[in-house]
């Protein structure tokens, strides 16, 4: 019975507790759809916790429809014990009508005997006979005791029984209600964060179709032999006509995968002749095998052997010492043919495949290295390899899975630098690509500021800030683009004020003026780690570079931007 009572209680007490706080937090995960008020990762988060709690609530209903099922099973007990106490019940009371009736025959003659035990002339007989009629006395009613307390348990265990009957049917209705209840907030949940994560996946791949799409406006160039070089505001002297002034400069250019074109000619102006060892530096393979007699269609052109439309390719400055030209001519020539299954297929001519034009009479050092490497491709497995290049790293090479594309197993990721590495300085001074002219860059320009990618402090700031609030509130993302140009998200755009504004609302202390800012790296990897900004709102940590570079990308004006993993900020 207590058992019973002390359910019914731990039921109620377990519903009333826990279902408002689960109803906050649904309501919070509602108003994060209904305003994306979170990032992809952080409603993620919130979603998988949110999950973990329903399954909680689940497997508590199910402690309880456990003890229920257990006390089913005592309550069928006693049932089965009543049905077998009524059973005797008859004879139990057919036998107490007969002890009573014995009882008071007994008594008369117990009381009788006394008067015979005065008048017999034996009196030993007459004890004896008077203590044997007490004793049958005394035994009636024993009997009739243990009888009645049989009876009477009977009654009080079918009454107990009763009542545990009726008040387990009450909990085990509320259970089932609950329950029912509760697996169907456990599919509304599931179905409803489905949507969710769809919603804020499709605002993520918006927000990143953005930022891509001024990323392609700086027009880098893959190769060390093309246009669309950066005008590093630190060597070309231009002043934008404000101080102080910030910018954020990146190493190497976007694509930091196979060979490093500046990375081959600074290993090859350190002493290293031998194109093969230039090439294991940058990529994993097998061997190197001679390969003959292959024919490659050139979209837009025609069909040319294989050492032909080497010769026409403009990926690497024939200025270049030998060894870096040889281990070029090897990768291109691995990449034509894996490219286009060893003639098979065909090849574009722009720099989404190898930049091309026909050779006609050129005679010049990348054609003496196509010659000096006839036929040689680098092999793995079996095939050649597609063996991706960039015209610099920035000290790093990374593999293909680093940097979005499918893994590989020919690319790698390794240092590109002599010596350690512990600092900005330190990369600047030892690494293999830092003579080339995307180095350390900051990307974009503004003419209005002679052509340069500086920022004003209020502007540093206001960077700073969206930052902040794009952290706090994911809602607020699809407002927070740069205001020199429309809305790509179709919503409004808030200024510097209103984003103040609105940091102030959620408690933040927004920055007007920054004093310094300052980046902190792992060097082992080769990315920038955090942000730290110090100015009149304090001190702050942004402690996922990452989501920083992603909200400068978004805010920053015209077409300025941070392109790589690794990243420092300079203050003018």
């Amino acid at each position: 019975m207590k058992r019973v009572l002390f359910l019914c209680s731990f039921f109620f007490l377990f519903f009333f507790l826990v279902f408002p706080l689960r109803a906050d937090q649904l309501d919070d995960v509602t108003k994060q759809l209904e305003d994306l008020k979170k990032t992809f990762a952080a409603i993620n988060t919130a979603n998988q916790t949110n999950e973990s709690q329903l399954q909680g609530l689940q497997k508590q209903l199910d402690g309880i429809k456990s003890q229920v099922s257990i006390l089913e099973g005592q309550i069928e007990t006693k049932q089965a014990q009543v049905v077998e106490g009524e059973k005797a019940f008859a004879a139990q009371q057919k036998l107490l009508n007969q002890r009573a009736k014995s009882y008071y025959k007994n008594m008369g003659k117990n009381s009788f005997s006394i008067v015979n035990l005065l008048l017999s002339e034996n009196i030993s007989e007459s004890l004896q006979n008077y203590f044997y009629q007490k004793t049958l006395v005394d035994e009636d009613r024993k009997a009739i005791i243990r009888i009645a307390v049989f009876i009477k348990q009977v009654e009080d265990k079918k009454k107990a029984l009763e009542v545990e009957s009726t008040q387990l049917k009450a909990v085990k209705a509320d259970v089932d209600k609950q329950s029912q209840f509760l697996a169907g907030e456990v599919a509304k949940s599931k179905k409803y964060l489905g949507e969710l994560q769809g919603q804020i996946a499709s605002l993520v791949a918006q927000q990143q179709s953005i930022i891509a799409g001024r990323l392609s406006s700086l027009n880098i160039s893959r190769s060390a032999n093309t246009a669309g070089r950066c005008d590093s505001d630190l060597t070309n002297g231009r002043d934008p006509g404000f101080s102080p002034r910030f910018a954020l400069f990146t190493y190497g250019v976007p694509n930091r995968i196979g060979l490093n074109q500046y990375g081959a000619k600074g290993r090859a102006d350190r002493g290293e002749n031998s194109e093969e060892n230039i090439l294991r530096a940058y990529y994993n393979f097998d061997n190197i095998e001679t390969k003959g007699n292959i024919q490659i269609r050139v979209e837009g052109y025609e069909t040319y052997d294989l050492e032909v439309y080497l010769k026409g390719l403009h990926e690497m400055p024939a200025s270049f010492p030998p060894a870096a030209l040889r281990a070029q001519a090897i990768a291109a020539r691995s990449y034509a043919l894996a490219y286009t299954n060893n003639g098979s297929g065909s090849i574009c001519a722009t720099e989404n495949c190898q930049v091309f034009g026909p050779p006609g009479d050129r005679n010049d050092a990348w054609t003496q290295a196509v010659s000096d490497t006839n036929g040689k491709a680098m092999i793995k497995g079996g095939s050649p390899i597609k063996a991706w290049f960039s015209s610099t790293h920035g000290g790093y090479i990374f593999s293909s899975a680093e940097i979005g594309w499918s893994g590989t197993d020919w690319t790698k990721h390794s240092n590109d630098f002599s010596g350690s590495v512990n600092s900005f300085d330190d990369l600047k001074n030892n690494a293999y690509d830092k003579e080339s002219p995307w180095f350390y860059c900051d990307w974009g320009s503004r003419s209005e500021y002679n052509k340069t990618a500086w920022l004003k402090g209020d502007e540093m700031a206001d960077i700073i800030n969206v930052a902040m609030l794009a952290l706090k509130d994911g809602g607020t993302i699809g407002n927070l683009y740069q205001t020199d140009k429309s809305n790509p998200a179709g919503k409004e755009t808030w200024d510097a004020n209103r984003v103040k504004s609105e940091l102030k609302t959620r408690g933040i202390n927004p920055f007007n003026s920054i004093d310094s800012i300052s980046a902190g790296a792992d060097f082992g990897f080769g990315r920038t780690t955090s942000i730290t900004v110090s100015g009149d709102a304090g001190s702050k940590t942004f402690d996922n570079a990452s989501d920083f570079k992603t909200y400068f990308n978004q805010r920053a004006p015209a077409n300025i931007q941070i392109v790589g993993p690794l990243f420092n900020v300079e203050k003018r």
